[in-house]
């Protein structure tokens, strides 16, 4: 069809032929509106003039949420010029009438569908207005149910009636449901039907005129006249939802045919018209409908156009007829766009040129940040992620100063990072690139990485989930090396290759990202990359290679499009395209000749690519011609330009959905002929050059022409996307600055910002250009290519030379912001804010409370939590608060704001007290502190990062009252809060406001401050004005913060300003008018603003908790008490109690007085009408608390009359406390909940909300703060329990705090913020510290929910699952010397002063030698055997393991017991823990032997030398014993499992690996891969060589030996306890094994502990390294062969610790098994008795059984785990509680055998070599050969004996059989 106005015509003629003289009432019906088109209206000009075509989804239907854009009219008036009629609107009931009833309705929607249908019927169209489609709205469902109610039916037609009324003026057709047969076959459909029928009946009951229908289906339509014969009578026609199949080519006109004959004559409208299996440009259902049209036998009267029309236009969403496509192909081909473009601008005077455009870009306009993979990312080689051409370009040394992408920003590490700065920015769009070879590390699908998928679906979740929408760029320049390889993108095979990469990444990531570029600048690909070799690959062959990686890099880019287009458009929409780089060129003169060759230069830059995708399909003519005019001219090919067949020109052609550009600069062309040589200039036969009047940047590559963009835009308008209609996105533009001393305040990058910004704007405003978005490059500072790191593109700082890379906003990332929030350049317009709604209070009066008794009945606190087991008190809970939860971050305004003397702002004292020498640490002040009051919009840019609900600022008294009194008011003070708070609000946060925090003004305390009962009017004055000025807007109010503070550090201590040291009385008098200057300030908002302001208002008391010194001393309780009573009681027990002061303190301080000889009280009393004035003024409890301190009763002197004696208390820190940089505020968390507890009962469960609490860090610590990520999430869980476990009404928490800030007394010293502030640097720039992502993290998950990895599972271990318990001889054994019994090592440590604790031997241990039965009689219990034995001290004597000799002694001795036990022994430990062996014995020197003195060599010889000995034994076995004896041989190896102490840090995650790697690894890499690991054998080579040594102080395997050594297991035997945090820690120079491994060690402090400092409770930590040993070696067998926990301290036999470890770390190794595929066949528990520990002797207990030392006779008790361990096995797993009690969970008693006797021992026999005891001997085999000899269940550990016992029973006896002792 040459024109669609043609085919809408035809479409009426033919129904006007038909019909006659009713033609006018013809529907051609378009419509309705989408909310996608009404955006595109708003940024695309061309968007008018065109067809809303396509198949609707209901969520896009425009719903007037937003206003009907001005160009809606224009494009009313192209559907009526070319022929449509009539248009759908599609009302929204529920936004209408939101809550249902017709005297409430959303004004602000009527108008806008009035405006919407006004504009309808100026234009000439008749609206159809559509009442409901089908399903009650989901806000109406919620409130009536469905159709079903009865009830509905009314308010439907009370719906349409207020429709009718509204819109009768205007519109005379209804569709009552545009879908009722989406209710079909339910009972709804009868209910629905019927409101039509009612509504029908309305209509016409009340206007004559006008039709009504209803949407049907066309078949439901014939069976609906069938059940309900009167459904004709009430429809005016029949609106038919009609389909035509392309594949069975359905006639149109037999289905209305049957349709007319059971309906009668009524007309038919084909309301929807749908199409199905049709292809592009199908004429079929045209035809079909033309067809009916003409048959003058149906009656039809109109048709909808949307998809028919939709399919003839080639499945975009543009309509284009032939001549206009014509046109513009034949335009392309001219220079008629080029000189366009020329004429329109070239009469530009500069002043013209370059005036800048206020204003705003239009609505929907899209902003986002950049960033590319190989520039930020890091992780290089991280799990696996393949190399990249730029990796192997810069280990070649080929960049600036030999930098590298290695770490980059780290962003691999850190996406939470980089989003928080997006949230911050306000950044809508984030644009960024995946890097190929991180998710196909070879290029090809089948390398396909799944943590490198899984690391791109954190980033895109992570951005959605903060309301950022990602676009995605498949490729950036970092093609995977091995592709190179293979001729790169020079190689045809390429393109399938990235069909496939962009398919997976389509599949895996299209239902999320919905804008696609599928290349970032290609030019510089094909340019630089192959044609100069200036970036990889560094291939120089301009004249082939350049050509043909364009085409091939063209061809790729066709078919991934095509990818999307055929396989997921449809379901996931979205739009892909190509981001094409480009400069601008403009001619050098205005030659004709320049001008052509300016024209070159865009054909050979950007035409190159975009004349094939956006014109034609091919390469520009002009290109061509080119070309073909220098081989002639040259005689030879200077390009090589490949040809497109006519099927790839088809392929390609049209193949984006916008025109992505990045441009950054311009170049002035020249004609330059006669040159010979490769390359664009010289084939082009231009030459560019540089205005040396153009500003220049870091790059010399790049100048700052700003007016270029806009000519360059006007150009893509004209040359391509006036042929395709599609948008451009500006996908990237920035410039880059140096790497120099001021990095932040990057001025000149604001001004190209703001001026290329400016051109775009003046783009779409001036030119129609169709624009909708624009993209900064970049984000973050990153890897610049050959440049490296010495050019700074960033919004953000990066400083690459901290390894945490920090990221800093740079100037330009808070230009870009308000460049965001205002959509341009248009200044803000002062916010007119509606009253905001506050929480309206029910009673204004607290109930009065009695006076607190002495010790008060919260005491019950103490009695319930005091008496918790560490276990209790320290296990975590996980949940989460209620959805209202208010999170909020604090601040103060002397300790950020600075600006202490601007704008008129008064002295404060503390600018007095500051400014006095001495006085303050380091001599800071607060004159500039964090400069808030000049960059309180850093602080909303930080505030919005961390997504609070709440801000809590103070007010400074002087900034807004400069003398104190309301005369002096000081207004420029004031618009500073009215900025701040419009500025809270504008982004949701609620300011909670503190209306004095400390800084008084010092013209009031020259009158004595609070000292001074006028002080109660002043403040009065100050508070009154406030809440009249701030309170529209502020709803949470508190007077003072920290009240105690004030009265006693401020004028008892002096310590803070006024410094008046009076602890005798001024605290009391102080505190007196305090609390009477409150009262009248909450009165005055009661009696004059809470009506109308409806807000809250309190006070911020402060406490610590105390805990009493010993809880069962009652006057250790009562000292607690009163403690609290001094500190928090002294201003809450007034206010929330009764008006006065605790009983305890009047008591107190009144006899004390007394005692001192004083008439009266030292505490001022309050009248009867004072205390009923001060009770009940506060509507909520604001809490400050930071530490916990341990309460001591004391009697003091007598003679000192002081606050702190008046309490007859002494305090000190608890035990369990940690340290923070402020001494006095230790961090023990587990305090708050209980102090919550203590308000709970003492103040009646008032509302909480926690107003400060927060830790303190010193100035060495920036960014990377584990001791504020540990207090945060102590600290935070506590208040969770108090929440969800106690029932305390806590509402809010408050972190202190947003910054860094001046902290009083300690200056800049500490710092409490989770933001970093540079004091040193004057812009004080804003860092966040990792803190901070963790506190967004809790607030956006509104608590700790459980960890998906501590989540339970049920199921079982495989069949044959083998359960046992261990111990080992020395720890239990005892009778070191009888019956002959010789020497062992461990007999001469324990022996050796010093070496034990508490002197502690193995010289009874447990005597298990004398309590065999006893023994036995425990694992019948447990049902399971496991010995260990030590080594006898003669080996050591001879060197150990140190002697080389030791490996063949070693093999003889397996030999000999191979040979006598291997009948009956079938699992064999050759050495348990050789690690332990190693470095704990022989380097550390805590374990026997106790060899500390060669550090950095004895390890790695006995190590090297246990390897072989093991090896040896190994291979002895297998090539002799075997196949006859049929046993297994292996080692164990005991591992901790390492996480980085911070996940966000590459650096860490490296120590984390280092850290296996030295300790399994150790072992394991050699048995199962022959040789140490690469990575340990480097370091220590290079550490050694490093400390002077000629070779590595790590041995050598010879290739022989690594031969022999691999493969030597026939399993993995396993100890592992715990987990520990790692970091990277540099020893320096010391030869050490530590200083090999170079890692420091933490525990979290939200682990639980043990007994053991070393072992901290860590289930996920299991699984992980169960895994680490399947994927590193082979996913071998798994025997777990020690795990347990310790106790210390008094025994409880309810050991509920041991029984959460062992179902915690079981469970995950079920989940390791079952989920994960991990072979494990078998787990040992660690011990079956408390024994002696090793070094720790009897402190810590292992056992299931406690063995009471206390008694000479040692006997054994059970505890409570024993029976969940037996439970366990019973079970051999966790059966599924939803399934009921499983019978294995009962547990019966089963019979046992005696075990036979012993065989006499000969008198000695050969040891490797020497002659010992056969007990000695015995020794040394249980020490090396570790055997299992289990009974149970699963046992599968056994001799062939019990083994055929097994087979004849399904569940076995209990045995225990002993070894027999021969040789």
């Amino acid at each position: 069809m040459k024109d669609l106005g043609t085919i809408l015509f035809l479409l009426s003629a033919c129904w006007s032929c038909s019909y006659g003289e009713r033609s006018q009432d013809f529907m051609l019906l378009a419509g309705p509106l989408t909310n996608q088109f009404i955006k595109d209206l708003k940024t695309n000009p061309f968007a008018s003039q065109s067809l809303l075509l396509g198949a609707l989804e209901a969520d896009d239907i425009f719903d007037c949420r937003e206003h009907l854009p001005a160009q809606a009219r224009d494009y009313f008036q192209y559907l009526q010029s070319r022929g449509v009629t009539h248009f759908k609107v599609s009302l929204s009931w529920f936004n209408i009438l939101p809550t249902g009833e017709s005297s409430q309705p959303h004004e602000d929607t009527v108008a806008c569908y009035r405006n919407l249908v006004k504009e309808l019927t100026e234009s000439g169209i008749q609206p159809l207005l559509e009442l409901h489609r089908s399903a009650l709205p989901e806000g109406l469902r919620s409130r009536y149910g469905g159709w079903e109610n009865p009830v509905i039916g009314q308010v439907f037609q009370d719906y349409a009636g207020f429709i009718f009324t509204k819109f009768g003026d205007l519109v005379n057709s209804y569709i009552t449901f545009t879908h009722l047969h989406e209710l079909r076959g339910s009972s709804q459909f009868q209910h629905a039907f019927q409101s039509h029928v009612d509504v029908y009946k309305l209509y016409h009951h009340t206007f004559k005129d006008g039709r009504v229908s209803l949407g049907m289906r066309a078949n439901d339509v014939t069976s609906l006249s069938q059940t309900e014969p009167m459904y004709t009578e009430y429809v005016d026609f029949l609106a038919v939802h009609m389909e035509y199949d392309c594949t069975v080519k359905t006639s149109l006109m037999e289905t209305v045919t049957e349709m007319q004959m059971t309906n009668g004559q009524r007309y038919i409208l084909m309301y929807q018209m749908n199409t199905k299996n049709c292809a592009d440009r199908n004429i079929q259902p045209l035809f079909s409908v033309l067809e009916a049209l003409r048959n003058t036998d149906i009656h039809l009267m109109g048709c909808d156009i949307t998809e028919l029309l939709g399919n003839l236009d080639q499945g975009d969403a543009s309509v284009q007829t032939a001549d206009t496509k014509a046109d513009g192909e034949e335009q392309s081909t001219s220079a008629l766009s080029y000189q366009k473009v020329w004429e329109k601008f070239r009469a530009q005077s500069p002043a013209e040129r370059d005036l800048f455009l206020n204003g705003s870009f239009p609505d929907g306009f899209q902003w986002a940040a950049s960033t590319e993979s190989f520039k930020v990312e890091g992780g290089w080689t991280e799990h696996g992620k393949g190399e990249t051409i730029w990796d192997r370009f810069g280990h070649e040394g080929k960049v600036f100063d030999n930098q590298t992408a290695d770490l980059a920003c780290d962003s691999y590490h850190k996406v939470d990072y980089d989003v928080y700065l997006l949230r911050g920015m306000l950044s809508p769009n984030y644009q960024f690139s995946i890097s190929w070879a991180r998710i196909f590390p070879t290029g090809q699908k089948e390398s396909l990485l799944e943590q490198g998928a899984l690391y791109y679906e954190k980033l895109i979740d992570t951005l959605l989930q903060s309301g950022i929408e990602p676009t995605v760029t498949l490729n950036h320049w970092d093609l995977p090396q091995v592709l190179q390889d293979h001729g790169g993108w020079t190689n045809t095979s390429i393109v399938e290759a990235f069909k496939e990469f962009a398919d997976f990444c389509f599949s895996r990531y299209g239902h999320k990202v919905k804008t696609w570029n599928t290349f970032g600048s290609p030019w510089v690909v094909s340019n630089f990359g192959y044609g100069t070799g200036e970036h990889p690959p560094g291939i120089k062959d301009p004249s082939v290679a350049s050509y043909q990686v364009t085409h091939n890099i063209i061809k790729a880019h066709a078919e991934a499009w095509h990818v999307f287009n055929d396989k997921y458009r449809k379901n996931q929409g979205g739009k892909v395209g190509i981001a094409l780089n480009s400069d601008w060129a403009e001619p050098n003169s205005d030659s004709p000749q320049d001008i052509e060759a300016a024209e070159r230069y865009l054909s050979f830059m950007l035409g190159w690519f975009a004349h094939p995708i956006y014109v034609d399909g091919d390469y520009p003519a002009l290109l061509k011609k080119q070309i073909e005019l220098k081989k002639t001219e040259c005689g030879e090919d200077l390009a090589v330009l490949p040809v497109f067949t006519e099927e790839e020109k088809k392929m390609i052609k049209g193949t984006a959905d916008f025109f992505g550009l990045n441009h950054h600069t311009s170049r002035l062309i020249s004609e330059s002929r006669g040159s010979c040589n490769p390359g664009p200039d010289s084939v082009g036969d231009f030459q560019s050059h540089i205005d040396p009047t153009w500003p220049t940047t870091a790059s010399s590559q790049i100048q700052s022409v700003p007016w270029g963009l806009r000519r360059l835009l006007n150009y893509i308008a004209t040359e391509y996307t006036s042929v395709t209609n599609v948008p451009i996105y500006i996908t990237g533009n920035g410039m880059p600055t140096e790497y120099s001393s001021d990095v932040l305040n990057d001025t000149q990058r604001i001004g190209f910002l703001k001026s290329y910004i400016n051109e775009a704007m003046k783009a779409i405003q001036l030119d129609s250009v169709a624009i909708q978005r624009f993209t900064v490059q970049s984000l973050l500072d990153g890897f610049e290519g050959p440049q490296g790191y010495s050019q700074r593109f960033g919004l953000h700082f990066v400083n690459f030379e901290n390894s945490d890379t920090p990221r800093t906003p740079k100037s330009s990332a808070y230009f870009y912001s308000q460049v965001i929030e205002r959509n341009g350049f248009e200044d803000k317009k002062p916010t007119s804010f509606r009253q905001i709604s506050g929480k309206t209070k029910q009673d204004s009066k607290l109930p009065t409370l009695p006076p607190s008794e002495v010790p008060s009945r919260s005491k019950v606190v103490w009695e319930k939590f005091s008496h918790q087991s560490k276990f209790q008190t320290k296990f975590y809970h996980y949940g989460t608060f209620p959805d209202d939860f208010q999170w909020g971050v604090s601040s103060s305004s002397y300790q950020v704001e600075g600006g202490w003397d601007a704008d008129g702002k008064g002295p404060s004292m503390w600018d007095n007290f500051t400014h006095t020498p001495g006085t303050v640490l380091n001599g800071d002040t607060g004159d500039v502190a964090c400069d808030s009051y000049n960059r309180f919009e850093e602080d909303l840019y930080m505030l919005r990062a961390l997504k609070v609900k709440a801000y809590r600022l103070s007010l400074s008294w002087p900034r807004i009252f400069p003398n104190g009194y309301k005369t002096s008011l000081n207004m420029k003070g004031v618009d500073y809060y009215n900025r701040l708070i419009d500025g809270l609000i504008a982004y949701n946060i609620t300011p909670m406001v503190t209306l004095y925090h400390w800084d008084l003004p010092q013209t009031l305390q020259d009158i004595n401050g609070w000292d001074n009962v006028d002080m109660i009017d002043i403040f009065n004055d100050y508070c009154d004005f406030c809440f009249q000025t701030f309170g529209d807007r502020v709803k949470f109010w508190m007077t003072f913060n920290e009240p105690y503070a004030i009265a006693w550090v401020g004028y008892g201590l002096g310590e803070l300003p006024p410094n008046v040291k009076s602890p005798r009385d001024a605290p009391y008098r102080v505190a007196h008018n305090l609390l009477k200057a409150h009262a009248k300030a909450y009165h005055t908002y009661d009696e004059k603003y809470r009506k109308t302001q409806q807000g809250l208002v309190s006070i911020s008391v402060s406490s610590e908790w105390f805990e009493p010194l010993d809880v069962n001393i009652p006057r250790e309780v009562a000292a607690a008490d009163r403690a609290l009573q001094f500190q928090l009681g002294w201003f809450a027990h007034p206010i929330f109690k009764n008006g006065d002061y605790p009983d305890a303190m009047k008591w107190q301080v009144g006899n004390k007085s007394e005692l001192q000889g004083l008439a009266e009280s030292r505490l001022p009393t309050f009248t009867e009408e004072e205390k009923a004035y001060i009770h009940g003024t506060a509507d909520v409890f604001c809490l400050n608390s930071y530490t916990t301190r341990m309460a001591r009763h004391v009697i003091p002197r007598l003679s000192t009359q002081s606050y702190e004696y008046d309490q007859d208390l002494t305090v000190r820190d608890v035990s369990d406390s940690h340290a923070t940089a402020k001494k006095e505020l230790r961090a023990a968390a587990w305090g708050l909940r209980r102090l919550l507890n203590w308000i709970k009962e003492e103040y009646g469960n008032p509302e909480i909300y926690i107003t400060e609490n927060g830790v303190s860090t010193d100035t060495s610590k920036t960014v990377d703060d584990p001791d504020r990520i540990f207090f945060l999430k102590t600290y935070i869980d506590e208040a969770l329990k108090a929440h969800n476990l106690d029932e305390v009404r806590l509402k809010g928490y408050t972190a202190w705090s947003l910054l860094d800030s001046f902290e009083w007394l300690s200056g800049y010293s500490v710092g409490f913020g989770l933001h970093h502030i540079d004091f040193t640097h004057p812009d004080r720039p804003r860092t966040p510290k990792r803190s901070a992502h963790l506190y967004h993290q809790i607030i956006r998950q509104n608590g700790f929910p459980l960890p998906v990895e501590e989540e339970p599972i049920y199921g079982h271990f495989p069949e044959g699952f083998v359960w046992s318990v261990a111990t080992a001889s020395y720890q239990i054994e005892g009778a070191w010397r009888a019956d002959g019994k010789g020497l062992s090592i461990w007999d001469a440590f324990t022996h050796t002063a010093l070496r034990i604790a508490n002197y502690d031997t193995g010289d009874i241990a447990c005597d298990s030698y004398n309590k065999i039965s006893e023994d036995v009689e425990m694992l019948k219990k447990l049902r399971v055997t496991l010995y260990h034995w030590d080594l006898p001290q003669a080996l050591q004597n001879v060197g150990g393991w140190e002697n080389d000799t030791i490996v063949e002694r070693f093999r003889d001795y397996a030999d000999v017991v191979f040979s006598n036990l291997g009948d009956k022994v079938k699992f064999w430990i050759t050495i348990n823990e050789p690690y332990n062996v190693a470095n704990i014995g022989h380097g550390y020197g805590t374990a026997a032997p106790g060899i500390s003195s060669r550090p950095g060599t004895a390890p790695y010889i006995v190590g090297h030398n246990l390897i072989k000995a093991h090896a040896e034994a190994w291979h002895l076995y297998n090539d002799k014993y075997r196949a006859k004896q049929g046993g297994i041989v292996g080692i164990t190896i005991n591992s901790d499992w390492a996480e980085p102490k911070n996940p966000y840090k590459q650096e860490d995650t490296d120590a984390a690996r280092r850290f296996l790697e030295f300790q399994i690894g150790w072992f394991a890499h050699p048995v199962f891969n022959g040789d140490y690991s690469d990575l340990m054998k480097n370091r220590i080579r290079e550490r050694s060589l490093a400390g002077g040594r000629p070779i590595s102080r790590l041995p050598e395997f010879t290739p022989e030996e690594v031969k022999r050594i691999k493969g030597t297991h026939d399993y993995f035997g396993f100890n592992h306890y715990t987990t520990i945090l790692a970091s990277n820690l540099d020893f320096k120079n010391l030869q050490l094994y530590d200083g090999d491994r170079g890692v420091g060690t933490i525990y979290d402090r939200t682990w639980l502990d043990s007994g053991s400092t070393w072992l901290k409770v860590t289930p996920p930590g299991f699984r992980k390294i169960l895994n680490f040993i399947k994927n590193e070696y082979g996913s071998p067998p798994i025997y777990i062969t020690e795990n347990g926990i310790s106790e210390r301290g008094d025994m409880d036999l309810n050991d509920v610790h041991r029984i959460h470890y062992y179902e915690s770390y079981l469970n995950q190794a079920l989940k390791a098994y079952l989920i994960d595929g991990v072979d494990i066949r078998g787990y040992t528990a660690w011990t079956l008795m408390d024994n002696l520990e090793w070094a720790a002797g009897f402190d810590e207990k292992f056992g299931f059984f406690y063995v009471n030392r206390s008694d000479p006779s040692l006997p054994r008790i059970p505890k409570k785990s024993v029976t969940y361990y037996a439970t366990m096995i019973n079970c051999n797993g966790f059966p599924d509680p939803l399934q009921g009690p499983h019978e294995c969970q009962t547990l019966e008693p089963e019979g046992t055998e005696s075990p036979p006797g012993p065989l006499p021992y000969p008198e000695v026999v050969n040891f490797l070599g020497l002659e010992v005891s056969p007990p000695d001997a015995e020794v040394a085999l249980y020490v090396l050969f570790s055997l299992t000899i289990a009974g149970v269940i699963a046992a599968a550990l056994i001799t062939y004996q019990f083994i055929r016992v097994k087979k004849k029973s399904k569940r076995p006896k209990e045995e225990h059989i002993s070894l027999e002792k021969k040789f």
